[in-house]
């Protein structure tokens, strides 16, 4: 229960406001998880990948996902399918 002034807030009133900030300091939340990666490195040597992977995935619950690390490039557009429709048939051999 949060009392008026008490300075005590609910669970719900807690998580609101945590979730609040993450937002509001998206870039210094990114930053900390990334030197947290680089903790768990030095720790668990060999685990790279796994780390990696685990600091991505919580960059992606922050904010605007991840704003530390490079954008992956975009991948190349692809062609559009063929439209059967416009395909010239096989051409008809003389018997």
């Amino acid at each position: 229960m949060s009392g008026a002034g008490s300075g005590k807030l609910s669970g719900m009133e807690f998580i609101n406001k945590a979730k609040g900030f993450l937002d509001q300091h998206d870039e210094q939340v990114d930053q900390a998880l990334d030197k947290a990666g680089d903790f768990a490195k030095t720790r668990f040597a060999g685990h790279d990948e796994q780390i990696d992977q685990a600091v991505d995935k919580a960059q992606e619950f922050t904010g605007q996902g991840d704003t530390t690390r490079p954008a992956a490039p975009a991948a190349p557009p692809q062609a559009p399918p063929a439209d059967p429709s416009a395909q010239t048939p096989p051409p008809v051999l003389p018997a």
